[in-house]
């Protein structure tokens, strides 16, 4: 097999499909749906060679001429001999916009590895203690501590090092576990968010607490399929794929500590603690539990409360001793990430009405009415991250981000100013909103046969927004009446759960006093572009505030804070979760919230409002 433009090439299994083959060269191709040719993620063009026929599915998403073109799905084509593969920019998970800022809160350091210098006394023919047991008596009677035990990885480090540094060093304590020994005087925290679509790290000084490298990267189990679901799925498939999702996001997670120790010309045994946050399924995945119950009603995690595991247990290549936190699950789809959502933004002593949003493939959605917390996953898909979207992509280079449609003439921005190449979550959410105030699209989200923007591409209305043209005879970019129907549906499901947990405290949406949008989505967007759809409630402006990576910034504080660890398991126990699928108005909400405009939801019926 011979992939361009990427130049790799190798030997495949005869039995493997283009786009297996690919994962088996180590390229990264998109596969939104999960290998299951419900969507155009993986297209691919057969440049030579030949594959299996076209299937049904495939018949249903390419045009005649597309199929005739070469164009195929990466995951329903298997290859009958040598093939070269053209691999389109928007088919390949290639390095992307990660996000990682949020708003920086700071804390009192309240370390959970305590370090303490010492200098021992060394072995004579009248004193003939173990190298351990000598240790431990000079650190206790010295600082007047009870420490009992020695990790057994320092331990078998412990004589030689203890020699190295002629008998005097310091001695890194968790609880009455001594976990490391170290020269330095600097104790570095590692704290992950592990999203489903990225991973967000940041290295912090212990001491200090203030963050000192990050990075983020994309979560490569995106290869697997886009969706929690379809990973879940993948992953139940037999004990040796699931140990292939923990491994992909283990070794990512590794690197990413190589990268940022390297950043401060630190060494990754400096780490001696780590807090890690995700949603309940790639909680699952990374520590290798079992999911398939996560996927089957009524959807219970194998575990809710906060973890202590040793990091080495996890595969975390970090300082021998040192332990990983996992703060706690709320419910199967509201995991710790959003529990670290809520501790970064003091949720447990917010006053009045406060929303808490995370939008992304699963949305999580918190109401905090005068610090009781009512909480609610959405399945709002991945259209909004563009996913199921004809032309959508990840926000990487040429990404669109930004419409305007004045006056029939369309501007837009794309990320680096590059050539454009598709479109992303921040610009399908502006089109929507754009073309329905442009009169393209009715409130149902009917597109107008009429409308001068308007084309039919032989299947259904699309509205161009580049050109062939301008593309210098390359496919138009446009928004397609079925993109605007998965757009839709995202939509529907995250404001039917806005509206049904307000209905579940008794309030509405004029009682809200703020609107918190959290997580890389919710960075980006424009929030008018949200009101103006009915994705979020209209309402003043100065009531929404963007916070970007709060699960990242919450776990840095879980990691900082030994008291903020006991703050985020008290408010994971004190969240009350509703499945909204079990309330009696969830359907008619659903249905009533599809709609597009300004309007205000009540009991399953929709009011318009005239925003003056």
């Amino acid at each position: 097999m011979d992939f361009e433009p990427v130049g790799r090439r190798g030997q495949c299994n005869s039995d493997s499909s283009v786009l297996e083959c690919a994962h088996q060269l180590g390229i990264n191709i998109k596969s939104v749906c999960g290998s299951q040719g419900k969507c155009r993620s993986c297209k691919v063009k057969i440049l030579d060679g030949k594959v299996s026929e076209p299937t049904l599915s495939e018949k249903e998403i390419f045009s005649e001429k597309e199929c005739d073109q070469g164009w195929r799905l990466a995951c329903k084509s298997y290859p009958l001999n040598d093939c070269k593969i053209y691999l389109p920019p928007e088919s390949i998970t290639a390095p992307q916009r990660t996000q990682t800022e949020g708003l920086e809160i700071n804390i009192l350091p309240e370390p959970v590895i305590n370090s303490y210098k010492i200098a021992v006394n060394p072995p004579s023919f009248s004193d003939l203690r173990g190298d351990a047991d000598r240790l431990l008596e000079t650190l206790n009677l010295t600082h007047n501590i009870s420490c009992n035990k020695i990790d057994i990885d320092v331990m078998r480090d412990l004589s030689p090092k203890l020699r190295t540094c002629n008998w005097k060093c310091n001695v890194l304590v968790r609880k009455d576990e001594i976990i490391g020994l170290s020269l330095s005087d600097r104790k570095l925290g590692f704290a992950v968010d592990l999203g489903t679509t990225k991973i967000a790290g940041y290295l912090v000084d212990l001491n200090s607490g203030k963050t000192i490298a990050t990075k983020g990267i994309m979560n490569p189990q995106i290869g697997y399929g886009e969706d929690i679901i379809s990973r879940i799925t993948h992953a139940i498939q037999s004990p040796a794929e699931a140990a292939r999702l923990k491994n992909l996001v283990v070794n990512s997670v590794n690197d990413l500590v190589g990268d940022l120790c390297s950043n401060i010309g630190a060494k990754a045994d400096e780490i001696v603690d780590a807090v890690i946050v995700g949603n309940t399924a790639i909680h699952h995945l990374f520590l290798n539990l079992p999911v398939k119950q996560l996927a089957e009603s009524p959807f219970i995690p194998a575990i809710i409360n906060a973890l202590d595991i040793k990091a080495r247990d996890a595969g975390l290549q970090i300082a021998p001793g040192a332990f990983i936190h996992l703060l706690p699950n709320i419910a199967g789809f509201v995991g710790a990430d959003h529990t670290a959502a809520l501790l970064s933004i003091d949720a447990g002593n917010s006053e009045g009405v406060v929303l808490v949003i995370d939008i992304g493939t699963n949305t999580e959605i918190s109401l905090i009415v005068n610090g009781k917390i009512v909480s609610a996953s959405c399945a709002s898909g991945p259209a909004f991250e563009g996913g199921h979207i004809k032309y959508g992509m990840r926000a990487s280079g040429g990404a669109i981000e930004d419409i305007l449609i004045t006056n029939g003439e369309i501007q837009y921005q794309t990320i680096d100013g590059a050539a454009p190449v598709g479109i992303c979550g921040s610009g399908i959410l502006d089109a929507l909103a754009q073309l329905y105030l442009a009169g393209v699209l009715d409130k149902s989200g009917r597109m107008s046969k009429d409308h001068p923007g308007v084309r039919s591409n032989g299947k259904y209305l699309e509205f161009v927004i580049v050109s062939e043209e301008e593309r210098n005879g390359q496919e138009a970019i446009a928004v397609t009446q079925s993109d605007i129907r998965e757009l839709q549906l995202a939509k529907s499901a995250i404001r039917t759960g806005i509206q049904l947990l307000l209905e579940a405290k008794g309030c509405t949406e004029n009682d809200i006093t703020q609107i918190i949008i959290a997580g890389a989505f919710g960075s980006y967007i424009n929030v008018d572009s949200a009101v103006t759809v009915g994705l979020l409630p209209c309402l003043p402006v100065e009531r929404f505030k963007q916070v970007g990576n709060a699960a990242g910034i919450g776990a840095k504080m879980a990691l900082i804070s030994s008291g903020k660890r006991l703050e985020a398991q008290n408010l994971a126990s004190r969240t009350h979760y509703i499945e909204l699928s079990t309330v009696p108005a969830f359907m008619h909400t659903f249905v009533q919230a599809g709609y597009l405009g300004l309007y205000r939801l009540s009991g399953g019926k929709r009011m318009e409002i005239n925003k003056e």
